[in-house]
């Protein structure tokens, strides 16, 4: 990565919500002063992948991101989202710790326009509503389009619907960012068609949680690179966001590609090839609570089934309720690759709850992937949570510590910082974050959320 990074010793002043002034400070009389004590201030870290406004405004302390150093949430991910004046009346309702920024859902426009009949392509007509709620969302202040494009809500829309709606987001200066429409059997075609969605629309695109989760294809990562490296070449302004866990969390629906949910040879298929049934614990499951801890094997055995017996039953019993997993399936050589990738950010996808890399993603980048096995220099992996991932998502005067920008800041040890979560206590704190703060207040200090909620709706 061609930048320059200096370790300086010195302060930084607040005033009010902004830095003021830094380098080497002499104290104002009776002015309050932190004690850095030869730990590392940063940025506030931003997480450009995130559903934790799940549940913040009953939890408006945010101590799920703020106990990793995020003073930051980016939502509106996987194509759904919450509309902006709603965002903005429940902050004012309950104010809250950590800042948020929005990205509008391709998935909650269509719900908007085709109510329950998504199972389809939408019509011009139809296309063309959503792209007036989308402009007026993006005067809103929206970050731009957001697709889950493998979520049944979009994976029958087309890649002109995606295009039409992006090139709206592009107009305003807005970006685009998408769970791809595979990321196992077809990883490489639907990488192909982010590109040529960027391409079309003349839009920066960014592939949310990056990732190989097809067993045959582990180890692909470094010919992924090459695929994206080769669209910046072209022209694309492609970016990607990765988690640092071999454990994604989602709906079990996603482990059948062709939707055919009630198809054994499909779950066979799935527990083969696209997930360890073994490992992967079924974290909400609302018809029979005593199944949530459990792994899929487990259950199976439970009921005299096959793991791939058992995910049928899970499918067929969650149906109307729906129901979350974790579930292992990359390859720890693939994440390090495309954590290394010097146009990946980091994210956690996470929720405050459920799955560790809720609680634990930014930390464990510092702590496992920086400090124990040295995959970059500090400083890149600081700068992969700040500036990079600022400048991804299109904010500005955060990520960054200069004179004027926000004073959004984290003091932690590097030699101690580290996260605890796991699947069986997803909510477990990190070790090492010292002090955060968020627009100037402390929100943060030593595992212990502080009474203080200055956090604020952030527009592109």
């Amino acid at each position: 990565m061609a930048r320059a990074f200096r370790h300086l010793k010195g302060g930084v002043r607040i005033v009010n919500d902004r830095i003021q002034d830094m380098g080497t400070l002499t104290p104002f009389v009776n002015e309050s002063v932190t004690d850095g004590k030869g730990f590392v201030l940063a940025p506030g870290f931003i997480d450009s992948h995130s559903h934790h406004d799940r549940r913040l405004f009953e939890n408006p302390s945010a101590i799920a991101v703020t106990s990793q150093g995020v003073t930051t949430i980016v939502v509106g991910q996987d194509g759904g989202s919450t509309p902006i004046d709603t965002i903005r009346a429940r902050i004012k309702a309950t104010p809250i710790s950590v800042n948020v920024a929005t990205y509008t859902g391709q998935a909650w426009l269509r719900e908007q326009v085709m109510k329950d009949d998504l199972l389809r392509k939408a019509t011009a007509e139809e296309i063309g509503s959503m792209k007036i709620i989308l402009d007026r969302e993006l005067d809103k202040g929206s970050l731009g389009l957001g697709t889950g494009l493998e979520y049944e809500e979009a994976f029958y829309s087309n890649r002109d619907e995606v295009v039409e709606l992006a090139k709206v987001a592009a107009a305003k200066g807005g970006r685009y960012i998408s769970h791809i429409r595979s990321e196992d059997m077809h990883v490489e075609e639907s990488i192909e068609e982010i590109i040529e969605i960027g391409r079309a629309a003349k839009i920066p695109v960014q592939i949310s949680h990056i990732k190989i989760a097809l067993r045959s294809k582990w180890g692909n990562s470094a010919s992924i690179v090459r695929q994206l490296q080769q669209a910046r070449l072209e022209g694309i302004n492609i970016t990607a966001d990765v988690y640092p866990y071999n454990m994604w969390g989602s709906t079990p629906r996603v482990l059948f590609p062709k939707k055919d949910f009630e198809s054994l040879v499909s779950a066979e298929f799935a527990t083969r090839e696209l997930f360890d049934p073994a490992s992967s614990v079924m974290t909400n499951y609302p018809p029979n609570k005593t199944y949530e801890g459990k792994t899929v094997t487990e259950i199976g055995k439970l009921n005299n089934e096959t793991p791939a017996q058992a995910l049928l039953r899970i499918i067929r019993e969650t149906a109307e309720t729906g129901s979350s997993i974790v579930a292992t399936s990359m390859s720890e050589v693939d994440i390090s690759n495309f954590i290394d990738w010097e146009h990946a950010n980091i994210c956690s996808d996470g929720t405050i709850s459920g799955h560790p890399r809720g609680h634990g993603s930014f930390t464990r980048v510092l702590g496992k992937y920086v400090r124990e096995q040295n995959l970059m220099p500090l400083e890149t992996a600081i700068y992969k949570m700040t500036g990079l991932t600022a400048e991804h998502v299109g904010i500005k005067y955060r990520g960054v510590i200069a004179r004027g920008n926000f004073a959004d800041l984290v003091l932690f040890d590097p030699a101690t910082i580290i996260d605890k979560a796991t699947i069986t206590n997803s909510t477990a704190l990190s070790t090492g974050i010292e002090y955060v703060w968020v627009n100037g207040k402390l929100v943060y200090r030593n595992q212990v959320a502080q009474p203080n909620f200055p956090g604020r709706f952030i527009v592109r």
